[in-house]
């Protein structure tokens, strides 16, 4: 394998783009493949065998495509579907889940709340995670549910985003969280909104900078770190409307549509 072949990255929908762009922050000389499966998005509400079967269609295209490492930058899928992609694929994987530890280890008002699609919260790994950090704090779940689909329609910003926040922000308020934990790769682009939501004590906590960490240190460990200093080849790809994938990056990037 070439240390000059591609990151693949992975998502049911534009928000994995927020691990992409940590991604590219951190390691600027990698060539990256970041693939939108937004005709299926969310994956949050199909049943595991489908989040299986849309991970392993990813999987190989990127694979195809000559991707030496897969980011998979949705936290219902590495919930999911790592298992089996990692039992079944000789490749690396990053996957994603909800940064419970550190919310957890610096509550002051021992609880915290989690925002996260129905798939991540239903799954054995979120609750693996869940029981090794919440002894002697109360965590509050809430999902998200209809977050996914305004972000993918390009209502991010909307008064209705806002309505449905305000709903499920109250339960954690009420019982005075001090962390709030973005359990879904599309929820970082909230953050603005619900900076001025929450009060101001109230940390927002998201994976993608730990996600694009270890990302660089499993690569360096495999030795594929692209030295090289051209300019990295950066493709986005996406199976549906890429005017909302252009709006969010800020047209920085080109975007092609793919029949996939």
């Amino acid at each position: 394998m070439s240390n000059k072949q591609p990151i693949g990255i992975f998502d049911s929908g534009i928000g994995g783009t927020s691990i992409f762009k940590e991604i590219h922050s951190l390691l600027p000389n990698e060539n990256c493949i970041y693939l939108a499966d937004s005709i299926n998005a969310p994956y949050g509400n199909k049943s595991k065998e489908d989040i299986i079967k849309l991970s392993i269609k990813n999987t190989e295209y990127l694979i195809n495509k000559g991707c030496k490492i897969i980011v998979i930058a949705c936290n219902t899928a590495t919930t999911n579907a790592i298992d089996y992609l990692r039992a079944n694929y000789n490749i690396p994987f990053i996957g994603i889940e909800p940064a419970i530890k550190p919310a957890a280890l610096n509550t002051q008002t021992k609880a915290i709340g989690i925002l996260a699609t129905k798939g991540t919260l239903s799954s054995q790994l979120f609750h693996k995670t869940t029981d090794l950090y919440s002894e002697g704090i109360k965590i509050i779940e809430q999902e998200g549910d209809g977050i996914v689909q305004l972000i993918e329609s390009g209502q991010l910003n909307s008064n209705k985003m806002k309505s449905l926040l305000e709903i499920y922000l109250k339960p954690m308020l009420e019982q005075n969280i001090d962390h709030l934990v973005l359990g879904c790769t599309h929820y970082p682009y909230l953050i603005p909104m619900l900076s001025k939501m929450l009060p101001s004590h109230i940390k927002i906590i998201d994976s993608g900078r730990a996600v694009a960490n270890q990302t660089k240190v499993v690569l360096a460990s495999l030795d594929l770190l692209n030295p090289s200093s051209e300019n990295p080849k950066i493709e986005l790809l996406s199976n549906s409307d890429i005017a909302v994938l252009n709006t969010i990056l800020d047209n920085k990037f080109n975007v092609t549509h793919l029949k996939f």
